[in-house]
C-alpha cells in the first residue's frame, strides 16, 4: 500500500506540475494574441513569406490587403454567431501582386443567403482584418462536401480547388466591420477567446496528491497500531 500510495502521489504531483506549465504557456499565448489585436495593421504576408506562416506566431495578426473581389466565386460556410445560425461569406480577393486571398467578409443569417442580399463593392478594395490559419478537414463530425456546396470549415485549399482559384495565400482574413452596420455581410464578429482552466486543474491534482498522502498515512499508522 505504501508503494502504491507513493506512486499515486508522484503521478498526481506530476500532473499538477504539467498543468502549471500549461498555465504559463496559455497565459503567454493570451498575452501575445492580445498584443497582436491591439497592434496596427500590417501588409498581409506576400507569397515569399507563405512557407513560414504558422498558427503560433501569426494567428490573429492584424493585416491589410488591397485588391478586387471575385463575387462569382463566393462560398458560404455554415456558422453560428451571436446573431444566430447562418453562414460566413467567403470571397476571394485578387491582389495586384498576382495572387489571391480568401476574405471572410462576414456573417449572413440563414434567410439572407442569396447574393442579392449582400453588398458587392466593385473596383479596388482595401480590406483590413485578422489573419486566420486555414481550417482543413471540416468541422467536428462534419466533413466539407464541395460537390453539394456544403461547407463546415474554412479550408483554404479545398475552397480554392472547388473555385478553380490560382495562386492563393495559405491563410484567410476575417474582415473588420463595414461602415454600414446594417449591411450584409456583417464583419467583425470574430470571437477571440481562450479557455484557461489550467490553474483549477493544477490545484485539483495537487489536492488529490495531498489527500492520497494523508489517507495513506492514517491507514498505515492505524495498521501499525493494530500490529503492535
Amino acid at each position: 500500500m505504501a508503494l502504491a500510495s507513493t506512486v499515486g502521489v508522484i503521478l498526481f504531483c506530476g500532473l499538477g506540475i504539467w498543468q502549471v506549465q500549461r498555465l504559463a504557456w496559455k497565459t503567454d499565448l493570451i498575452a501575445r494574441v492580445e498584443a497582436r489585436l491591439a497592434a496596427p495593421a500590417v501588409p498581409a504576408p506576400p507569397e515569399a513569406d507563405w512557407p513560414g506562416i504558422a498558427s503560433g506566431p501569426d494567428e490573429y495578426r492584424r493585416v491589410e490587403v488591397t485588391g478586387q473581389f471575385d463575387f462569382s466565386r463566393d462560398r458560404l460556410v455554415q456558422a453560428v454567431t451571436q446573431q444566430g445560425p447562418g453562414f460566413w461569406v467567403m470571397t476571394p480577393l485578387q491582389t495586384d501582386q498576382g495572387w489571391a486571398v480568401w476574405i471572410n467578409r462576414g456573417f449572413v443569417p440563414q434567410d439572407r443567403r442569396e447574393a442579392a442580399d449582400r453588398i458587392q463593392p466593385s473596383g479596388d478594395q482595401a480590406v483590413s482584418g485578422l489573419l486566420r490559419i486555414t481550417q482543413p478537414d471540416g468541422a467536428f463530425l462534419r466533413s466539407n462536401d464541395p460537390a453539394a456546396g456544403r461547407w463546415y470549415s474554412r479550408d483554404v485549399e479545398a475552397l480554392s480547388a472547388d473555385a478553380g482559384l490560382g495562386t492563393h495565400a495559405p491563410y484567410f482574413i476575417d474582415a473588420d466591420p463595414g461602415q454600414d452596420p446594417q449591411a450584409l455581410p456583417v464583419g467583425g464578429l470574430t470571437v477571440v477567446s481562450f479557455r484557461n482552466s489550467h490553474l483549477s486543474y493544477a490545484l485539483t491534482w495537487f489536492a488529490m496528491a495531498a489527500g492520497l498522502a494523508l489517507g495513506a498515512f492514517y491507514v498505515l499508522r492505524a495498521d501499525r497500531r493494530l500490529g503492535d
